[in-house]
């Protein structure tokens, strides 16, 4: 059975670069805007998904944001149009790029009963490869997503996330059992939590975001011998660069193949705003190519 950190690195090796499609969807933005939110979204990807094809464009991972698909369902009126988009989205994903992982960006957390049913959530009824989870409460929360038949499945642990607010906690200072006489940032007192877990499992790996380049390196060059993966996200609307990043972890002497460089709404709607464009189409394509190219191994 091959493990989360095979599938990285087989993947990268197979399209050669290291970029994350994040598979977010705003159904306001869509070209397709029939009424039949599922089915606008099922034929968007799947006309996307179909020219990536067709131009030989695959990124090593995808990851779907499960929040923008639950947003869509009324489960109080039995309709769960965006729930059975996303799992049309995994079947054309799983037909089209074969071999690639699917990140469940659901940023699980739970005492550890709770866990054990996300994990279930993620690993069993959607079959996704990896799901994210953040670790504020420990390994109660952490571990049972590692557990028994989950055990070769993957985790991205929340370590230092890209987005603004994440200075309020992530940047406090706090005395860390690595050594009790030195204050370090939360952010790496986590870092040197998750490389305590992954010495028993190395499909453990950290979210930590491309907006914070200095962090993102000290984080990196601090994984970087130890085979860590990174989900990075932060590139594209967020604002950062994919290839500053990519010369980041190069730096750092960070092994690529294991890090996802993640790009969003950039990818799957760069215009924002409704209507769509009428070179929509174009327009992803374009972003999509530039993303492979400049994440390249």
């Amino acid at each position: 059975m091959t493990n989360y950190q095979q599938m990285l690195n087989e993947s990268a090796l197979k399209v050669k670069n290291c970029a994350c499609m994040g598979l977010d969807v705003k159904w306001e933005v869509l070209p397709y805007r029939t009424g039949n939110i599922g089915q606008d979204i099922v034929k968007f990807f799947d006309e996307l998904f179909n020219a990536m094809v067709k131009y030989n464009l695959s990124p090593s991972a995808f990851k779907p944001n499960v929040g923008y698909y639950h947003a869509l369902d009324n489960p109080r009126k039995g309709e769960f149009e965006g729930s059975l988009a996303l799992s049309h989205i995994f079947d054309m994903v799983r037909s089209l790029f074969p071999s690639i992982p699917i990140i469940f960006d659901s940023k699980r957390g739970d005492i550890a009963t709770s866990s054990a049913n996300y994990a279930q959530e993620a690993f069993d009824t959607w079959q996704a490869d990896c799901v994210t989870v953040s670790p504020y409460m420990g390994s109660d929360s952490v571990l049972p997503f590692l557990e028994g038949i989950h055990g070769h499945k993957g985790v991205y642990i929340l370590n230092r996330t890209s987005n603004p607010g994440g200075k309020d906690l992530q940047q406090l200072l706090v005395l860390d059992n690595v050594d009790e006489n030195e204050m370090y940032p939360l952010y790496m007192a986590v870092s040197h939590k998750i490389a305590s877990w992954a010495k028993k499992n190395e499909n453990i790996g950290a979210v930590v975001g491309a907006t914070h380049l200095k962090e993102l390196k000290e984080i990196a060059s601090y994984f970087s011998t130890q085979n860590i993966p990174l989900l990075i996200p932060g590139v594209g609307s967020q604002g950062a660069s994919a290839k500053v990043t990519l010369e980041a972890l190069k730096e750092v002497g960070y092994p690529i193949n294991l890090g996802r460089i993640n790009s969003s709404s950039s990818l799957t709607h760069p215009w924002k705003v409704a209507p769509a464009p009428s070179s929509w189409m174009d327009r992803c394509i374009a972003n999509i190519d530039k993303l492979l190219e400049e994440t390249a191994l």
